[in-house]
């Protein structure tokens, strides 16, 4: 057996994962195996740190010593106070706690208990549930070696998240503590120190109160996560300090490694800083909801067009202090912005039951996008079927330069950001997509409640009051780009991207009848006609002469004999640049529709002429950054841990573009290249 790769080697095929660990603590651990010969075969042995006999090493235990040891040297916790397998009774049964630490003033009490068995967070807290229950523990965690879960036990079957867990010299009160400023946030961020996404603390939020809370679940977490974005952008001046003293102290490379961040930070005076206000803090259940309810109101009332005015949280003042526990510690301003997408994209799925076939598209094929049609400073971009409108976020971080993380925008950057556009017929997307833009927008935003295929109808929006105070302002920027004073058909954008809804067709005749894709080759209308299909049509109508799209598509309608017309329709109107075949894996756990991005530039006797043979770029994802149940892959280091970039944030596997460097030149880097080379309008001089 390869002494090296041993670890691994036992992990394989298993749920667990030594990603949670420092690289020191897994080399510490490496040192410590030995092997030996049992029935004829090589096993690998360990002699254990509490029980201080051999023990054969598996999965889980790899996982025990590991957290065990750092249970000894961060929290200083002694040997003397540990037990592994301590037996704990359910009347007539009785089952084994994997790691128990005892009461230093009852030494046969327990104190803190840690799961390790239940590879899933929902399985492995019920576990803990029961072991706190049944013998008191305060402090429970669970922990699979990837994620880490922290819980106090306020009373039987109410557990609240902690931050973390006391040190040997530290009592719950330290944890819980009051002051806690955004020093604190980055330093204690549940997404960076437990390896879990907002997703999975929703779905732990929904576990423990939600589900029979009687209330919408979106809306509710809708108000929850706009109201904590609030409460960090009131600490703007905070991180702008924090920045500042981390530049001075540490170079990029040292910038990427989250751990010496925090070790750096703490030598940070926040004496003068904001003490963040999103925090259950010990006041009684009704002060809280007081105290949250209005800083929501503030949000409000500071990103208009959100929520109503008279909007209050719905859930019950214990319901709303768990859900306050749960997320208070959890760092929402991410620079790509797939902590929130991951959450709302599970959230407007499971809300609209996948009626409109909507799903979020992921972040790396955004970037894809963006990077291959180069949007410029100056142009005017849009997205007709925006839903949480990545693409226009994306396309103001690629303009401006500026990431989704709480800083200030300047007048040049604003003119540049009021120049993108989306639009969405789902009223709950547009809410999401307009939070994520009035913040990256610096208060302003161009995110419209509008059907982009039925465009006739537009006016029924206009004129009504309550629509046009909310998007008055942006549809007024959008009309100024239309081509005719008084028609909403054609406009004069330079860039369009867009991932249109698959399910469902469009039905209405007279929406049929507005697009000549609407029509058999016979000249009779189609009875119904599938979404996707008029949008091609209504994106090249958004694009002025020599624009240019990318549109995520089924993959059939770029090889099916019976959608020859559609791609006849394409080449008629526009070069088609490149054809980017994804994996199937890409879409899901919403959708499994093999797809293919199209790109393609408007004809045009300057920027794109006419010409009757020309090459193509095509190009076959063959790693999607997802796996079949439609989980997110990350890049692993040497050590089997995940890589962080320089933004502290996971790197997705995949080969569509190289993530600023930190992978290898992808799909995006060589479509450049060529773009080059054919000398397209939108890489000259670049």
């Amino acid at each position: 057996m390869n002494h090296e790769d041993i670890i691994q080697t036992i992990l394989n095929d298993s749920n667990y994962s030594l990603s949670l660990f420092e690289e020191e603590e897994v080399n510490d651990l490496k040192g410590r195996i030995y092997t030996k010969v049992v029935n004829g075969n090589e096993k690998p042995y360990i002699t254990c740190i509490i029980r201080d006999r051999e023990i054969q090493l598996k999965p889980e235990e790899i996982v025990r010593q590991l957290y065990a040891k750092r249970l000894m040297d961060k929290y200083e916790y002694p040997k003397n106070r540990f037990a592994f397998e301590y037996p704990v009774s359910f009347g007539r049964e009785t089952k084994n706690s994997d790691i128990v630490i005892f009461d230093r003033d009852s030494p046969e009490t327990p104190y803190i208990i840690v799961e390790l068995k239940k590879p899933k967070l929902k399985d492995g807290k019920d576990q803990l549930r029961s072991y706190c229950n049944a013998t008191g523990a305060p402090i429970g965690i669970w922990t699979n070696g990837e994620q880490i879960s922290h819980y106090h036990r306020k009373e039987p079957n109410y557990f609240i998240d902690i931050t973390d867990i006391p040190n040997v010299n530290q009592t719950l009160g330290d944890i819980t503590r009051e002051r806690f400023t955004l020093k604190d946030l980055i330093i204690n961020d549940k997404i960076a120190n437990e390896r879990k996404s907002l997703k999975d603390i929703i779905l732990d939020m929904e576990d423990e109160v939600l589900a029979n809370a009687g209330v919408d679940v979106f809306e509710e977490v809708f108000k929850l996560i706009f109201t904590k974005l609030y409460d960090e952008t009131l600490s703007q001046h905070d991180k702008n300090r924090i920045e500042g003293f981390l530049d001075n102290e540490l170079n990029d490379e040292e910038r990427a490694n989250y751990e010496l961040v925090k070790q750096t930070l703490e030598n940070f005076n926040d004496r003068n800083c904001r003490v963040m206000e999103f925090r259950n803090t010990g006041q009684t259940e009704i002060e809280l909801y007081n105290k949250i309810q209005s800083l929501f109101d503030s949000a409000k009332e500071k990103w208009r067009g959100i929520f109503q005015d008279s909007s209050r949280f719905e859930l019950s003042s214990s319901h709303l202090s768990v859900c306050i526990s749960s997320l208070q510690d959890v760092k929402l301003f991410n620079s790509n912005l797939l902590v929130i997408d991951e959450a709302f994209e599970y959230l407007v799925n499971k809300s609209a039951k996948g009626e409109k076939g909507q799903y979020f598209t992921p972040r790396h094929v955004i970037d894809m996008c963006v990077k291959m049609l180069n949007p410029k400073r100056g142009e005017y971009m849009i997205d007709p079927a925006a839903g949480s409108c990545g693409f226009p976020v994306h396309t103001i971080f690629h303009l401006t330069g500026h990431l989704f993380e709480n800083t200030e925008i300047s007048d040049e950057d604003q003119e540049d950001i009021l120049k993108v556009f989306g639009i969405d017929f789902d009223e709950k997307t547009v809410r999401v997509a307009r939070t994520l833009n009035l913040i990256a927008g610096d208060g302003e935003t161009n995110v419209l409640h509008l059907n982009s295929l039925d465009y006739e109808r537009w006016n029924e929006y206009v004129n009504n009051h309550n629509w046009s105070q909310t998007y008055g302002s942006g549809y007024n920027r959008l009309e100024k780009l239309r081509e005719s004073r008084n028609s909403n058909k054609d406009f004069d954008f330079d860039v369009l991207m867009a991932n249109p809804p698959f399910a469902g067709d469009i039905k209405e005749s007279r929406i049929i009848h507005k697009y000549e894709l609407g029509f058999k080759n016979n000249g009779k209308a189609y009875s119904k006609i599938g979404r996707d299909i008029l949008f091609i049509e209504r994106n090249l109508d958004f694009l002025k002469s020599g624009g240019r799209m990318a549109i995520v598509l089924p993959q059939g309608r770029l090889n099916n004999s019976s959608d020859e017309r559609i791609r006849e329709f394409i080449s008629e109107h526009a070069r088609i640049l490149a054809v980017v075949s994804l994996d199937q894996n890409t879409f899901k756990p919403h959708a499994g529709t093999k797809t293919s991005i199209l790109f393609v530039q408007k004809w045009d006797n300057e920027l794109c002429p006419v010409v009757e043979d020309y090459p193509i770029f095509f190009a076959v994802s063959e790693k999607t950054g997802k796996d079949n149940s439609g989980d997110y892959l990350y890049v692993h280091d040497e050590n089997g841990q995940y890589k962080l970039d320089k933004n502290g944030h996971l790197i997705v596997n995949h080969d569509l573009h190289n993530h600023g460097g930190e992978l290898p030149d992808g799909i995006a880097e060589e479509f450049i290249s060529w773009a080059k080379d054919e000398r397209l309008s939108f890489w000259e001089g670049d």
